[in-house]
């Protein structure tokens, strides 16, 4: 058996991520375990997921610190998959998340880009039935 575990999220300060994906996004704190040296393994998830997390990873030098936000090169890194896509944009927009676009349909789904405070672009999905 093979899964996908957990995709890093390079960000500037380990609180600072909590507070938005645990603390205003409502996703499931599964570890924080200190390493000394202020460094700690952190992982996060959003409920109800299939298994696969956020490893939260603070920048340690001037080279990561230059890749939060820009680690895919400017393109959407991550999705989000909702089931009820308009409960949860306007949830979102009630939080200040910010939006890039409004929702849009596609032959896939529901769709809106937006993007978290260190500039990792998102998407926030609820895919269409058929798709």
């Amino acid at each position: 058996m093979q899964s996908l575990f957990a995709v890093t999220l390079m960000v500037p300060d380990y609180d600072a991520a909590l507070d938005l994906y645990v603390g205003a996004l409502g996703f499931t704190l599964l570890q924080d375990i200190a390493l000394g040296e202020g460094k700690r393994w952190v992982r996060v998830a959003p409920p109800g997921g299939n298994g696969a997390s956020l490893l939260i990873a603070r920048a340690a030098d001037d080279a990561q610190a230059a890749a939060i936000g820009r680690q895919t090169g400017g393109r959407v890194g991550f999705f989000l998959e909702k089931d009820d896509f308009q409960r949860d944009h306007a949830a979102m927009l009630a939080r200040s998340v910010t939006f890039e676009e409004p929702p849009r349909h596609e032959p896939y789904g529901t769709v809106a880009v937006w993007r978290d405070p260190f500039g990792n672009r998102w998407d926030l999905i609820e895919f269409a039935a058929t798709a």
